[in-house]
C-alpha cells in the first residue's frame, strides 16, 4: 500500500516520470476531487490494490494451471478442440465475437475449467478477539487470527473421489454454473480459451514443478511454454 501512496504522490506532483499516458490511477486521482463523489484518497487505494491482487491472484494463475494440465492430458485436449472447432463450423462468419448461445453450449469447456478456478481463491483472514471457540476439538483462543481458505473444500475426499486428480469428466451431468458449501469457484476465462485452441497450438518446456500452498498452486521455476499459431 506503501508503494501505491508513493505513486499518488508522484502523480500529483507530477515527478512520477511517466510520459502522457493516462492511465487507472490518473482517473481515480480526478474522481477523487469531484464534489459529488464517494472517492476519498483511501478506497482509491484499496482500488489500486484489488485489482492488482485480482489480475494476479485469479484468471492468471488459472490461466496458467489451465496451460500446464492440458499438455500433460491429450484426451481432454483432444475433446476441447472438437468442442470448440464444432462452434466454428457452425459459425456464419468464423472470425466474429462468441455468442452468448455459443458460450451456453461450452459444456465441456466449463467441465475443464471448473478445477482450475477452484485451486485458486484469494485468501481472507478474520480477527477473532472477543470469542473463545471450539471447533471440531481444535481449540481457538480468544483473539487468535483465524485463516480462512476457501479452496480447500475442493480437496475433501469425502465430497470429491481423488481431489487431486484431474478429472474435468467429474463434473459431467452436474450443474455448472452454481456455487454451494462444497464448490466455490473464481476466475476462469472461457474467451481466452475458446481463442487458444482454435488458433494456436503449445507445450510445456520446462519440468513447470508445482508447490502447493494452502492457497492455491505455484510454480517454482515459472512455466515456460512453446506457442505457435495454426495455419
Amino acid at each position: 500500500m506503501k508503494v501505491i501512496h508513493d505513486i499518488f504522490e508522484k502523480k500529483r506532483s507530477g515527478n512520477d516520470g511517466a510520459t502522457n499516458d493516462y492511465d487507472f490511477a490518473d482517473h481515480l486521482l480526478e474522481q477523487i476531487k469531484k464534489e459529488d463523489t464517494f472517492l476519498n484518497e483511501e478506497i482509491a487505494r484499496d482500488l489500486v490494490f484489488l485489482f492488482l491482487f485480482a489480475a494476479h491472484e485469479t484468471t492468471s494463475i488459472a490461466l496458467t494451471v489451465a496451460l500446464r494440465y492440458l499438455d500433460g492430458h491429450p484426451r481432454v485436449m483432444a475433446e476441447l478442440k472438437r468442442e470448440h472447432e464444432n462452434i466454428l463450423k457452425m459459425r456464419e462468419t468464423e472470425d466474429s465475437n462468441i455468442s452468448w448461445k455459443e458460450y451456453k453450449s461450452m459444456t465441456f469447456t466449463h467441465m475443464v475449467m471448473i478445477p482450475f478456478s477452484c485451486r485458486k481463491k484469494g485468501k481472507k483472514e478474520k480477527e477473532r478477539k472477543t470469542l473463545f471457540s471450539n471447533y471440531l476439538g481444535y481449540t481457538i483462543p480468544a483473539g487468535w487470527t483465524v485463516m480462512v481458505c476457501p479452496s480447500s473444500v475442493h480437496l475433501d475426499p469425502n465430497v470429491y473421489e481423488n481431489p487431486h486428480e484431474y478429472n474435468p469428466w467429474r463434473w459431467e451431468g452436474k450443474e455448472l454454473h452454481a456455487g454451494s458449501k462444497n464448490f466455490m469457484a473464481f476466475a476462469g476465462d472461457v474467451n481466452f480459451l475458446h481463442s487458444l485452441v482454435t488458433k494456436y497450438t503449445w507445450r510445456v518446456t520446462n519440468g513447470a514443478e508445482r508447490i502447493r500452498t494452502p492457497t492455491g498452486i505455484r510454480f517454482s521455476k515459472g512455466l515456460n511454454i512453446e506457442i505457435s499459431e495454426n495455419k
